[in-house]
């Protein structure tokens, strides 16, 4: 089964806790703290493998997680989390399902995008000890991991997309040209799955999509509607292959300015896109209609090919040219390895009033107290100094915080207490 669309949840594993431990070692009396640091937690990446060519392993695996880091013992790092490798299909696009941001394109085989980044290991004890603070007894709870919900969308990387009105031939044409397969009738929207085939002209090969029947309205969803449109953004030429014998009995040249207002309609840029027509079933017209046909298509200043994709009958003029026009296109630049842009600078934060509370905002601010052990009244403090430090402390004193006043961090809920 052919699937281009599909969402699917990431989380990436939380950081293992760091131990709060001291030598105990035979005449050794005074011995310090060793905790070790926890494990890190694994990632989640996105890997671009061309022998993959749906999203169909997405249907039935809807969620996917990376293994969460060790928790240290003794002076024993913990153990780092199992990173999760997701292959898919090469033209993957992922989004962010909430804000609809787009995250990475992997267009190229081997292209690796990093979708949640594993929790970072909890400090152990001995990472606390200071001139002031010789044998803290609190260490660091693990980093939590990230989460991304995403819409993977799939745009096929052919070199040569197929277009036109349902039956005019495209699927004939694609089975003529290579070894391709799809299925072929007598009706229209037989296709209802792109179909990919390799071209080979001379010492040179490309790949060929044979892109569903499009009908008026296809841009807004009618039909097959925009689903299979977008395959065409990444062709780098498009065939329009137009039927000089409609058996609706309808005009040729209507129909071809039908199908380029959908793409106009759709994407200017898929619209300018370098564009060949090819005029299909010419088997099935006299000689004379031919020329006649050439000659009223050649005013839209593309170029033209009478051909059949029954019997053959210029299919390897039309070949050349397509090789031609896939040998002139830009190549694509490429990045080993994509990363999302950073969305804000993490060491910022912010306080607001909330239903009598008083409500803190701001990454770091969070993964510090995701971080701490709450249990340990010396953890605490710690995080009070540290948060005294940024100034958030007396922020709160200016927005009229009091002892006992609630405030909330993340989803922590704390009382306001000013050690001052």
């Amino acid at each position: 089964m052919f699937l281009d669309e599909a969402e699917v949840e990431f989380a990436s594993g939380r950081g293992g806790n760091g131990a709060a431990t001291f030598h105990r070692e035979k005449h050794v009396p005074r011995g310090g703290p060793n905790g070790a640091d926890g494990g890190r937690g694994g990632d989640v990446l996105l890997i671009a493998d061309r022998a993959k060519r749906t999203l169909y392993d997405f249907k039935l695996r809807r969620e996917i997680r990376a293994g969460d880091g060790g928790d240290a013992q003794g002076q024993r790092t913990g153990k780092h989390g199992e990173s999760v490798e997701v292959r898919v299909p090469v033209g993957t696009v992922v989004f962010d399902t909430e804000s609809g941001e787009r995250l990475a394109d992997l267009c190229f085989d081997g292209a690796a995008f990093r979708a949640c980044k594993g929790g970072k290991g909890g400090h152990g004890n001995l990472r606390f000890v200071s001139s002031v603070r010789q044998a803290p007894k609190f260490a660091e709870l693990g980093e939590p991991g990230e989460n991304l919900r995403a819409r993977l969308e799939l745009k096929l990387l052919a070199d040569v997309g197929l277009i036109g009105l349902p039956n005019a031939g495209k699927s004939t044409l694609l089975a003529r040209i290579s070894a391709a397969r799809p299925k072929i009738a007598d009706y229209p929207f037989t296709t209802l799955e792109p179909n990919l085939g390799i071209v080979r002209v001379g010492d040179s090969s490309f790949t060929v999509a044979d892109l569903p029947g499009l009908i008026e309205g296809a841009h807004a969803g009618k039909g097959l509607g925009d689903r299979f449109l977008r395959h065409a953004e990444r062709s780098a030429t498009l065939v329009h292959v137009v039927e000089v014998l409609p058996l609706d009995e309808s005009d040729p040249r209507s129909n071809f300015e039908l199908v380029e207002r959908e793409l106009e309609s759709f994407s200017p840029e898929v619209a300018a896109k370098p564009r060949i027509v090819a005029l299909n079933k010419i088997d099935l017209i006299p000689a004379s209609r031919i020329e006649e046909l050439r000659s009223c298509f050649e005013r839209f200043e593309k170029p033209v090919f009478p051909i059949s994709g029954v019997s053959g009958q210029g299919v390897d003029a039309l070949l050349y040219a397509m090789s031609d026009a896939v040998a002139a296109a830009p190549r694509l630049e490429t990045e080993a390895v994509l990363s999302p842009e950073p969305k804000q600078d993490e060491s910022g934060w912010s306080v607001v009033p909330e239903n009598g509370a008083f409500r803190v905002s701001g990454k770091a601010v969070e993964r510090m107290v995701a971080m701490t052990d709450l249990e340990s009244d010396e953890a605490v403090r710690y995080l009070h100094r540290r948060l005294e430090r940024l100034g958030l402390i007396q922020r709160l004193r200016e927005m009229g915080a009091r002892e006992g006043d609630t405030v909330l961090i993340g989803d922590r809920e704390f009382s306001f207490t000013d050690y001052s």
